[in-house]
């Protein structure tokens, strides 16, 4: 699944003095991480922003933005938003601000142990 290099330019190049970044590849795009906490990125042709529960049904009133559904179920706090809804700087870095201020309240995702490395630990015992 490929995913709009245009948008991820201009994120990547609007993201670059955020400190504790680290961009990843995910979800069939790129996610960037802030803090070891998902944040913002590309998916296909839309940006999805971890904006918090608390801004979730004001960002879905926001003319381009749409709730994140993944494997059936929406995701509160994180919506996509339209290339068309950010074609300036300023209405970029709108979005970016949204997520950068949930940032330090999100919560970090549970670290899943590899299975290889499980077994690992089991074999040296």
């Amino acid at each position: 699944m490929a995913f709009n290099t245009t948008i991820n330019d201009r994120l990547r190049e609007a993201l670059q003095a955020v400190p504790l970044l680290e961009e990843r590849h995910m979800f069939g795009g790129v996610c960037y991480m802030v803090d070891g906490k998902m944040c913002i990125g590309v998916v296909k042709d839309e940006v999805m922003c971890r904006v918090g529960p608390e801004q979730y049904e004001a960002c879905l009133e926001k003319p381009g933005c749409r709730e994140m559904v993944f494997s059936g179920r929406p995701l509160r706090g994180f919506v996509y938003v339209s290339d068309a809804a950010m074609r300036s700087k300023q209405e970029l870095q709108y979005w970016i601000d949204l997520c950068l201020a949930f940032n330090p309240i999100a919560k970090q995702s549970n670290k899943r142990k590899s299975k290889t490395k499980d077994s690992a630990i089991k074999v040296n015992r």
